[in-house]
């Protein structure tokens, strides 16, 4: 059973041995581990993928739970294989409404195989959606538009949610909130080919670079903001010569960019592709 265990909290010595001890305890495989230490901020971070025997899964949980309240690290256990068939999605936004309306049409009409478990905006402008499609709504923003960061990890941990989509969520997660839900659990989508435009207005420097193909690219999120080493999915679309900014920017937002988001989503819930070593590869490659 692939289990996935991350741990964030206060650096300190000591913190690896035990969480190891247990996941090799208990008969497991360690197929891949990753340590990070923030000096600056002091955080430790880990991430561990086993191959685990199906009936050590509970007690493994157990025995995290109580590492957890001995060194005061915030720590998760979890399988894609807990909830295979139908995985749960927290779906993030801001502003833009059209990407997160695709999925959770692909949702309604079976296309994609997941279920909707909760719709978190910094901003109010699409919680007409959760209410249209009967989805819990979670506002965690400031009047001007800040993220509680730790407000949506409580809210996806509530939730049971495997995987946290950010459709056009116009914010920057923390390395924290990235470790928490580390692997291949936080999918984004950005409004630009990656790796060539980065950044918050990549339509604008593609049209400044005098670009005739525009696109988007659906990703895994690592801690480096839009890495593109983790592209699940990109989408183009190209432009008469002479086509004003806007007319471009309107063609991705309303077409190009949703169906990127929903084909890359589709991909990661059907495990066609997983984040392996923070690369992108084919399930079973």
């Amino acid at each position: 059973m692939e289990t996935v265990i991350t741990a964030v909290g206060p650096d300190n010595r000591g913190l690896a041995d035990p969480i190891v001890h247990a996941v090799t305890g208990q008969g497991a495989n360690i197929c891949e581990i990753q340590m990070y230490d923030h000096d600056e901020e002091r955080v430790f971070a880990m991430y561990t993928r086993a191959d685990l025997p199906d009936d050590e899964y509970p007690r493994l949980v157990e025995e995290m739970g109580a590492i957890a309240n001995q060194t005061r690290l915030s720590i998760r256990v979890w399988s894609p294989e807990l909830r295979r068939e139908r995985p749960r999605l927290a779906i993030c936004t801001t502003y833009r409404p059209e990407p997160a309306l695709a999925l959770l049409r692909a949702i309604r009409d079976g296309r994609i195989r997941a279920e909707a478990a909760a719709l978190i905006g910094n901003r109010s402008n699409c919680r007409s959606l959760a209410e249209q499609f009967d989805v819990d709504w979670h506002l965690i923003g400031d009047a001007r538009g800040e993220a509680d960061n730790d407000q949506m990890i409580s809210i996806c941990d509530e939730s049971n949610v495997d995987y946290i989509v950010l459709a056009r969520y116009m914010r920057i997660l923390p390395p924290s909130s990235c470790w928490k839900y580390a692997g291949g659990r936080i999918i984004n989508l950005h409004h630009g080919l990656l790796p060539s435009f980065p950044g918050m207005r990549p339509y604008h420097a593609a049209y400044a670079s005098r670009m005739l193909t525009y696109g988007a690219t659906c990703h895994f999120i690592v801690p480096e903001l839009d890495a593109g080493n983790q592209i699940i999915n990109q989408e183009t679309f190209t432009v008469p010569p002479g086509m004003p900014l806007e007319d471009v920017i309107r063609m991705g937002e309303q077409d190009n960019e949703p169906h990127c988001l929903v084909e890359g989503v589709r991909r990661v819930v059907e495990r066609e592709v997983r984040l392996h070593f923070h690369r992108v590869v084919r399930t079973g490659g």
